[in-house]
C-alpha cells in the first residue's frame, strides 16, 4: 500500500483525512474515546510534517440529513484535548462552512468537517453521485490519507472514489491494523485459537467458513452459542436462537471434525429469569437450560477452558463478547476471555467493536493485548477473506 513518505513534501499541503471517530454517546457525553485516542497519531503526525490537515469522519446513522444529535461537536472537543490543538469545526460538510475552515488552516492546523453522512451522496450505491460527492471533498485538499479503519469495507464516497482523484496514502492506524491482521491469517503462529462471540451467528456466518480452514480451534460464546448447542439436540429455554441457521451450524460442526478442528463449546451458562441486570440467575449446564431462563452468559467453567485454550496459544482472534457483559451479573465469561489474552505470551488481537468496548468497560490494560482492532465490521470481513474496497483503492 502506498504510505505517508510516497506523499512528499506536506508543508502548507493540505490533507484529508478519513478517520473513523464514531464514538458512543449519551447524549453530547463521549462514553469511549478510544477512536479518537487511536486516529490522533496520524493527526499528529501530518500536523508536524506542516500539512494543513482535513479532518472528515461519521458518528451513527444521520441517514443522509442534517440531524444536530449527530453533530461531530462533542468529537471536536475531545480531539483537540487529545491532540493538545484546537480543532476548528466546520458547520457543514463541502459547503461555504467547510470551505471557509479549510482556507482558514495554517500550516500544522487542524480543522473537521461536520458529520459525512449528513450527505446522502457519501453511502449513495450510485456510483455517479458518490464521484460527484468525491469530487467536492477533493476540491478541499491537495493528498488525501485514509486512517479509518472502522470504514474501509465500505465502497463510500470518503473512504473509496476520494482515494481516486488525489494523490493517496494508507495512515498509521490503517496500516497497523492490516498488518495485525495479516499476522492472524496468512502464516499464523501455531496454535491459532480463534474466540468468536456476540448475538448471533448469522453475523459471523462468513468468518466461520474462513476460520475452519485456518484455526486450530474454535471457541465459541455470547449468544450465538444457543444455536449451537440446539443444533447438538440440546434444549435452549428462551436463550437467542436462530432456528434458520440450525442446518448451517450443523454443516460447520461436520466440517470441523473432517478437518480436525476443534470446536470448544460451553459446558456450562449462566442463565437468569429476565434480560436484566438485576434478574436472578444460577449456573446450569450447557446441556439443561430450563425452559423458562433465558441464557446470558458462559460459566464459570467454560471461562476457565477457555482462558486455558487461550494461555496454550501463539495466535488469539478474540470477536465478540462471551455474554452480556455491560451487566456485572453477566460479564465474568468475557472477563475471563480478556483476562488470558492480557496474561497470554502469544500474539493477541480484540478484533474491535463490542469485544474492544468490553476489555476498557471492564478495566484492563490495553498495553497487553496484541492489538486492539478500531473497526468490529472491517477486521470480521477481513478475517472473512473479502477485499476491502478502502484498501484495495490503496494498493498497487
Amino acid at each position: 500500500m502506498k504510505t505517508i513518505e510516497g506523499l512528499g513534501d506536506l508543508r502548507g499541503k493540505r490533507v484529508l483525512v478519513r478517520s473513523d471517530l464514531n464514538v458512543p454517546l449519551d447524549g453530547t457525553t463521549i462514553t469511549d474515546d478510544g477512536r479518537i485516542r487511536a486516529a490522533a497519531p496520524t493527526i499528529t503526525r501530518l500536523r508536524e510534517a506542516g500539512a494543513r490537515v482535513v479532518v472528515t469522519a461519521h458518528l451513527g446513522r444521520p441517514g443522509g440529513q442534517v440531524d444536530p444529535k449527530y453533530s461531530l461537536a462533542p468529537v471536536a472537543v475531545r480531539l483537540s484535548e487529545v491532540l493538545g490543538v484546537p480543532v476548528a469545526l466546520a458547520e457543514d460538510v463541502v459547503g461555504p462552512s467547510a470551505r471557509a475552515t479549510v482556507e482558514g488552516l495554517g500550516d500544522g492546523d487542524v480543522a473537521l468537517l461536520e458529520n459525512i453522512r449528513y450527505e446522502a451522496r457519501e453511502t449513495s450505491k450510485d456510483e455517479a453521485e458518490r464521484a460527484a460527492f468525491a469530487a467536492e471533498l477533493a476540491e478541499l485538499a491537495d493528498a488525501y490519507v485514509s486512517d479509518g479503519f472502522g470504514v474501509v469495507h465500505r465502497k463510500q464516497a470518503s473512504v473509496y472514489d476520494v482515494a481516486k482523484l488525489l494523490p493517496s496514502a494508507v495512515g498509521g492506524l490503517v496500516l497497523t491494523e492490516v498488518e495485525a491482521l495479516r499476522r492472524a491469517t496468512e502464516n499464523p503462529e501455531r496454535p491459532y485459537v480463534v474466540v468468536l462471540g456476540g448475538s448471533k451467528v448469522s453475523d459471523k456466518l462468513g468468518v466461520i467458513a474462513n476460520l475452519l480452514e485456518k484455526a486450530d480451534k474454535l471457541l465459541i460464546g455470547g449468544g450465538m452459542v444457543f444455536t449451537f448447542l440446539a443444533a447438538q439436540g440440546h434444549q435452549v429455554g428462551k436463550s437467542l436462537l436462530e432456528e434458520d441457521q440450525l442446518d448451517t451450524v450443523r454443516g460447520y460442526l461436520a466440517t470441523a471434525k473432517e478437518k480436525g478442528v476443534e470446536i470448544v463449546l460451553p459446558t456450562d451458562i449462566v442463565v437468569a429469569e429476565a434480560f436484566a441486570a438485576d434478574s436472578p440467575h444460577e449456573v446450569v449446564a450447557a446441556d439443561a437450560i430450563p425452559a423458562e431462563k433465558i441464557g446470558l452468559d458462559i460459566g464459570p467453567a467454560s471461562g476457565e477452558a477457555f482462558a486455558a485454550a487461550i494461555r496454550s496459544a501463539r495466535t488469539i482472534v478474540w470477536n465478540g463478547p462471551m455474554g452480556v457483559f455491560e451487566f456485572e451479573a453477566f460479564a465474568g465469561g468475557t472477563r475471563a476471555v480478556a483476562q488470558a489474552m492480557s496474561d497470554s505470551e502469544g500474539f493477541s488481537i480484540v478484533g474491535g467493536g463490542d469485544s474492544a468496548a468490553a476489555v476498557r468497560r471492564l478495566g484492563f490494560d490495553e498495553a497487553k493485548f496484541g492489538h486492539i482492532s478500531t473497526g468490529g465490521g472491517a477486521s470480521l470481513e477481513f478475517l472473512e477473506g473479502k477485499e476491502l474496497p478502502g484498501i484495495a483503492v490503496l494498493e498497487g
